[in-house]
């Protein structure tokens, strides 16, 4: 009875006999490549390019949304699913979780750094924004985290039963700085849509189709975390 009931309640997670993590994961990876095109397009079609040594300042204003919305947002996404997902073994698992996260680390640094030499050679104040606050905020939150896990879960001297007591809140604060991560893109977007005065056409639908595409990403990271995984 016990296993009719355990193969039941794995059944109900299923559809058509795909696990439906696996598709959430799919749909995951399909919205990544669909934010990517538009912010790509968006930003070389629309918005001037991108460049750190351009005398067009746009073009490092770019340079923010582009790491800090791909590089960071997208690839922590990515890490976080692939610690669940990935078919292989937990320490193979484990390195490409970490590794990705520290693109994503570091993307955020260089997005920061984009967007502080902007507002420093256009004469222009920081931190004044609910944005600003939340992704400096978010960034900072990440880096604590990156690193207290690195000590834990990848130091030598760092003791089993530490690591095991320590997991469910290591998960619990990166689902937590990730959607802090989703809430600053969607702030930084409204905040640069008002700032254009879009209104109507082709930039405001991209725009607005970037930020609905990362809300949606979002939550089909959670659900898979969520979810019963794929792989053991």
């Amino acid at each position: 009875m016990a296993d009719k009931g355990s193969n039941r309640s794995r059944g109900s997670y299923r559809t058509a006999g795909v696990p439906v993590p696996s598709l959430l994961t799919l749909f995951a990876h399909l919205l990544f490549i669909a934010i990517t095109t538009l912010l790509l397009v968006w930003l070389l079609h629309f918005r001037d390019g991108l460049s750190f040594t351009s005398t067009n300042n746009l073009k490092l204003f770019n340079l923010h949304p582009f790491f800090m919305i791909i590089g960071f947002v997208l690839i922590s996404g990515e890490a976080i699913m692939a610690f669940t997902t990935i078919p292989a073994t937990r320490r193979t698992r484990k390195y490409f979780h970490m590794f990705l996260h520290l693109i994503g680390l570091g993307s955020s640094i260089v997005g920061l750094f984009a967007i502080f030499k902007f507002q420093h050679d256009t004469g222009k104040s920081n931190l004044l924004t609910l944005h600003s606050w939340i992704g400096i905020s978010t960034v900072s939150l990440y880096a604590l985290l990156y690193i207290v896990s690195f000590l834990v879960f990848f130091f030598p001297g760092a003791q089993n039963w530490r690591r095991a007591r320590l997991v469910p809140w290591h998960v619990l604060y990166g689902i937590a700085v990730f959607f802090m991560g989703i809430v600053s893109a969607e702030t930084g977007l409204i905040q640069k849509f008002i700032a254009l005065g879009l209104q109507k056409g082709q930039e405001a639908l991209i725009v607005n189709f970037t930020g609905l595409l990362l809300l949606l990403f979002g939550i089909s990271v959670g659900l898979v975390v969520l979810l019963p995984v794929s792989y053991y």
